[in-house]
């Protein structure tokens, strides 16, 4: 594939995963099948990243108090996504934890209306993450700091194509289901581009330990959290889809935060 493909698809992957404007051009003869573009997704994660790092980064240099500064830059990154994982985290935690049967919880996370479970999963997402991006900022310089927004988005994104491609949908008639299965090369890609971006961007800024430390949270959290969906679900949905890079970008934060 031409390197011209690859910026294609990341354009592509950027319009799918945020509300960032794209030629509208891109899409031309475009089926809208997601398939391919999982490979591009970590390199979305870059672009997405880097206007709440920009955010965090002229806070800093304003002198404001860390976690004011790690909540509004989150602010930033949930008005530029278009809350779309965070809205995947909210139904999925809706269907897993008022759900008794699979079919009961499928049912619960097709219905827009957030509940209890849902509430909570946001509170708590933004919570961490920004206790944890708050932590990163105090022990490194601002622009340091802002390197792991970028970073850690690029993780959290190659994650979702794992999730992906190692369960298969869990509705046939789902949304999952009509923008096609990611394949084994695909996937592979993600994960390679993902790993490469986080040594680029975190070993010279924060060390190896701290570098480790990050790709094995979001090794570990997007294993877990597969193997948990597969046991409940038995498949992906696209709420899934945005818990797993809700999921592992709260571990990711976390093992920066505490490797530092």
């Amino acid at each position: 594939m031409k390197i011209k493909d690859y910026a294609v698809d990341t354009a592509r992957a950027v319009a799918f995963l945020s509300r960032i404007p794209m030629p509208q051009s891109l899409f031309k003869g475009y089926d809208g099948r997601l398939g391919r573009l999982v490979r591009a997704f970590p390199f979305a994660g870059i672009v997405i990243g880097f206007i709440p790092a920009l955010a965090l980064l002229l806070l800093l240099g304003l002198r404001a108090d860390p976690l004011m500064a790690a909540l509004i830059a989150l602010s930033v990154q949930v008005l530029v996504t278009g809350a779309l994982h965070e809205d995947g985290l909210a139904d999925t935690a809706d269907g897993i934890g008022g759900g008794k049967s699979r079919e009961q919880s499928l049912l619960i996370m097709k219905d827009s209306r957030i509940g209890t479970y849902g509430a909570i999963a946001l509170i708590l997402s933004l919570a961490i993450r920004a206790a944890a991006l708050a932590v990163i900022v105090r022990h490194s310089s601002p622009v340091t700091a802002a390197l792991a927004i970028p970073a850690v988005a690029a993780l959290s994104r190659g994650a979702i194509a794992w999730h992906w491609q190692r369960l298969a949908p869990a509705k046939a008639d789902g949304v999952a289901a009509s923008t096609g299965q990611p394949d084994e090369a695909a996937m592979q890609f993600a994960l390679a581009s993902a790993g490469l971006i986080a040594a680029l961007l975190i070993w010279p800024a924060f060390g190896l330990r701290p570098l480790v430390a990050s790709l094995l949270a979001t090794g570990i959290a997007g294993f877990a959290f597969t193997a948990f969906i597969r046991r409940k679900l038995a498949g992906h949905t696209g709420d899934t889809l945005g818990a797993t890079q809700q999921i592992c970008e709260i571990a990711t934060l976390c093992a920066l935060a505490t490797a530092l």
